[in-house]
Parts: C-alpha cells; structure tokens; sequence
C-alpha cells in the first residue's frame, strides 16, 4: 500500500476579535486638567506634550501674561537680528491698535500717542523694560533732569515723550515716583507691542552707559527691596528678559528708531536731545547712589546711601575726638 507523505498545516489564528487594549485609569482631576472651562467633556483636550512644549511665563509664579518664545531663544538672548530699522506701514497696521493701561487701568488704542488729537507734532515713545529694572529707572532719572516738557514743546516743531512699560498698570505710580518722571507711563503687559516692533529679549548686560550713575550691586537690591515693598504686586512687574527701545514719529509717522541691544542699551540722553532738536548738553550729574536729581543752590537734598556713609563717617570722627580728649585730661589729672 503506497504511502503518502503529508505536511501538516500551521494553525489558522482565532476568527474572533482581539481583546481590547487597557486604558491608564484617569481621574476626574486628569481629565479635565488641560480643558478650557468652556469646552465639554465630548471635545478634544490639549495633550500633556503640547501643554509641557508651552513656555512658562517670566517666573513660575508671575501673573504677567507674555508672549511664547522662541524655541531658539536662549537664557541671554540673541541680538543678531536687531537693528534700528523704522517700522514698516504693515507693522503699524498691526500695532496701531493695540491697547495701552494708565495708572487707573484706563485703556486706549496705541496710536493715540502719537497721531490723536491735540498731540505735539513729534512724539518720541520709549519703551522700558520690567517697572523693577533699576537700569531703566536710572535712564528715565537722567533723562528727566535733562529733558522737560517745556523745554520739548517750546522747540519750534514742538514734541513731547511717553513711556511704556511691559509690566501691570497697578505699579505706574510707584514707577513714577521712582524715577520722578515728569512723562505719561503706560503699561502694555501683553507685550505685543514690543514683539511687533521688533524688540528683543535678553539678560546680557552690556557695558555700562552715561546715563547710569549708580553702582550696579546697589540698584539691583534697590529693585529687590521695591519688590518686596509692593506686596503681592512684586510679581506684576513684567518680563525680566524684555529689552526695550525708542521709536521718534512726526506727524503721525515713524522717522526715527532704536532698539535696545541689552538691558543697559537706552539711547543716551545727549543723542536724544539732539534727536529731538534740544541743544545737545551733557545731562547733569545726580548725586551719586541717589534717587533724586540736584536741586538748583542745593537747597533741597534727598537722603541717599552716600549721604548716609558720609554722615555716619563724620559721626564716627567725631566720636574718635572727643574719646581723645577725655584720653588727655584724664591722663592730666593722673
């Protein structure tokens, strides 16, 4: 009987379907972490790589909205693509509009400031960083002792300054005691104003300008302890990396730009006097380690840390003299 040789087949896989794949238990914290309060609980979520890829803001604990930064952008910036270009029209299409904060939290829209009723012909706008930074309160001090409002709108095209600074309105009068500004503060915390225009953000430092007439250890903790003056409000001061800038229009019109390289990288106040058509003068110097500019005859003298040393030295050598004398007679009745 003939054998046949037979291969035995493979076993066919299960007609039925595979099992299920086991889903991580969720809680209702989980899933509705990342979900706007608006949305249901139907609709798409934001996934945790998208939320952990966001850019925090300026201190995990600010309350200061700002923009996403660039994936590029590094601890101490990059300034290689600043320059001091006029803005385009296409720019100022976008920018025009864009809402700035008084001191009482009062908006409107930022071409007020320089084409809106009644405005001086030529309007210099200059743009600060954080209301803590203790290099851009030394500018708008110099400044301010440079430059008045009379003094702008006497000039035969007459012109007149603002300032924007990127953190929250609350802190505009605090800012203008500060620096004893005689100009209009505003507040544009979102800080699309300065992205838009073309401002940078850095921590690089830079060399030390004209305008600053204090040491930099001292007006580093001179921002710390207005900080911690303010309260809850010491996080509302803006973005720490924003460097700002200084944009000049005419009639409505951008003649005249500077963006700010570093954090010490104002226009010095010599060339915006002459930018602005003043007599270009030396700024006056301001008593060292001092907030306050001097006073004409020196009449009124605001306390510093110098006055402070110089009365505490004085005190000191006198104490010395007079524990010499009692020295003297004593060793005369001996």
């Amino acid at each position: 009987m003939a054998r046949t040789d037979s291969t035995p087949s493979e076993p066919k896989p299960p007609t039925s379907s595979p099992a299920p794949v086991p889903q991580a238990p969720t809680t209702s914290e989980e899933s509705t972490a990342f979900r706007p309060s608006s949305q249901s609980g139907d609709e798409p979520r934001l996934s945790m790589a998208s939320t952990e890829a966001a850019e925090p803001p300026f201190s995990p604990s600010s309350t200061t909205p700002v923009l996403e930064k660039d994936e590029e952008d590094s601890d101490f910036g990059s300034h290689s693509e600043v320059n001091d270009d006029l803005p385009t029209e296409k720019d100022l299409k976008r920018v025009e509009n864009l809402l700035i904060l008084d001191s009482k939290g009062q908006s409107r829209p930022f071409k007020d400031l320089y084409s809106g009723e009644g405005v001086a012909p030529r309007q210099l706008i200059i743009f600060v960083r954080h209301f803590f930074c203790g290099n851009c309160q030394e500018y708008l001090r110099t400044l301010s002792s440079s430059i008045t409002p009379e003094s702008l709108l006497a000039l035969p095209t007459p012109a007149f300054i603002t300032v924007i600074g990127c953190g929250r309105p609350e802190l505009i009068d605090m800012y203008a005691e500060t620096t004893k500004c005689p100009f209009p503060i505003y507040a544009e915390p979102t800080r699309k104003l300065y992205d838009i225009l073309g401002m940078t953000r850095t921590y690089e430092l830079g060399k030390k300008p004209d305008y600053i007439h204090t040491n930099l250890f001292v007006s580093s903790v001179q921002s710390v302890v207005q900080g911690l003056k303010t309260g809850n409000k010491a996080l509302k001061g803006g973005d720490f990396k924003q460097a700002g800038g200084e944009f000049l229009f005419e009639h409505g019109k951008p003649v005249w730009a500077h963006r700010m390289r570093n954090t010490r990288d104002h226009t010095e106040v010599e060339e915006l006097r002459q930018v602005l058509g003043l007599e270009v003068v030396k700024a006056p110097l301001r008593k060292s380690w001092s907030h306050g500019v001097k006073e004409e005859g020196g009449r009124k003298r605001s306390s510093s840390w110098g006055r402070l040393r110089s009365l505490s030295k004085g005190a000191k050598e006198k104490f010395g003299e007079k524990e010499k004398e009692k020295k003297v007679v004593e060793e005369g009745a001996a």
